[in-house]
């Protein structure tokens, strides 16, 4: 089977580079259209079912390519974005400015670390490996499962247990983006077949 993971489309945050986490923010108008664009370069991924975050940001990206193909849309509170606390609604500047003590320890230790009011990347990727759990066992064929810039990048590591990518390469996915892991249930092996593929965004970026 094949996982469709993809990122929402632009908030205005996004624009503004501040942290949104656990801050349910709206699409803005670029990002409803990304969500079409994707919906509509979804049409040659069929797909049985739609996961998503049910922060508005993921649920609305999600729900436009549940639309579109005529299947359910299920909401996974595991899928929402890394909550950063008190970080939220700040750009990394301000944070610097404001929490220089804590980013410090933070960027030393954040398996065990969290942002004030936040949560690690322990209890990120435990909730990432619970998502995934209840997506392999309710799936009946290939899936989107519809996430965050940095839940993505969770479920993915969940996935590929660090094989299957060049380790000094750090992810990053764009909004809209899809990346594509095939599943083997007799295995139960994940392979990553494709990165961050935003090429049903073309026509809109040069628009």
């Amino acid at each position: 089977m094949r996982l469709y993971l993809i990122r929402h489309g632009q908030t205005d945050w996004n624009v503004a580079g501040r942290i949104q986490g656990s801050t349910d923010i709206p699409l803005n108008d670029t990002g409803r259209r990304q969500a079409a664009c994707l919906a509509e370069g979804m049409e040659k991924r069929p797909v049985t079912q739609v996961f998503s975050s049910t922060l508005s940001r993921a649920y609305e990206t999600a729900a436009a390519i549940g639309k579109r193909q005529g299947v359910p849309v299920r909401g996974l509170s595991q899928l929402q974005e890394v909550n950063y606390g008190d970080w939220e609604g700040l750009t990394m500047e301000e944070i610097e400015q404001k929490y220089p003590k804590e980013l410090e320890q933070w960027y030393l230790s954040p398996v065990e670390v969290a942002p004030p009011g936040g949560e690690t990347q322990t209890q990120v990727y435990e909730r990432c490996r619970q998502a995934v759990e209840k997506i392999l066992d309710e799936a009946q064929g290939d899936v989107a499962v519809v996430s965050h810039g940095a839940t993505v990048v969770f479920l993915l590591e969940y996935m590929l247990d660090g094989t299957g990518r060049d380790e000094e390469d750090d992810i990053i996915v764009g909004n809209a983006s899809i990346s594509t892991v095939e599943y083997d249930r007799e295995t139960k092996r994940f392979a990553l077949t494709q990165l961050n593929d935003r090429e049903h965004l073309a026509g809109m970026e040069k628009g």
